[in-house]
């Protein structure tokens, strides 16, 4: 018994070094390519802009899906039992809501568009393990990017 109970906390223990140094790894990738994205608007707005300007319009879309880690899990279960924000997986939701961003702005990127309208997000948990405990999210991130036409 002593042992079973060793062998989880153990468990947790790694859950939570291997968790946290691999999620300040993405945050450093994210903070760097957002640094580089920079210079590429996205905005909620579904206007063109009145700049005089053609413009092709082409969809762009970035996905990730980013699974919960036991030690994520173990904390959100003892937030459900006492109540409260669940911060383990609001993290989770920030890293996968800036991930699809940026792949979206880097497509958008990739075709020299020079805006991207109409930017909207979808979120869903494609994977609920045994009972209602979530196992992954999925987040995409799509809009309209605007290419300037040459002439």
């Amino acid at each position: 018994m002593i042992y079973q109970i060793i062998w989880v906390l153990a468990l947790l223990v790694v859950g939570y070094i291997i968790g946290t140094y691999l999620e300040r790894k993405h945050y450093r990738s994210i903070l760097k390519r957002e640094e580089a994205l920079r210079s590429l608007p996205v905005v909620a707005s579904k206007y063109l802009p009145e700049d005089g300007v053609s413009y092709q319009q082409t969809l762009v879309m970035g996905n990730v899906t980013i699974s919960v880690d036991y030690f994520k899990r173990f904390l959100a279960t003892l937030h459900n039992f006492f109540g409260g924000r669940v911060t383990s997986y609001e993290s989770l939701l920030d890293r996968a809501r800036r991930e699809a961003m940026l792949r979206m702005k880097s497509q958008a990127a990739s075709q020299q568009a020079s805006l991207v309208l109409n930017v909207k997000y979808e979120t869903a948990s494609i994977y609920k393990g045994s009972g209602s405990n979530i196992g992954s999210v999925e987040v995409l991130a799509y809009g309209t990017a605007l290419i300037p036409k040459s002439t």
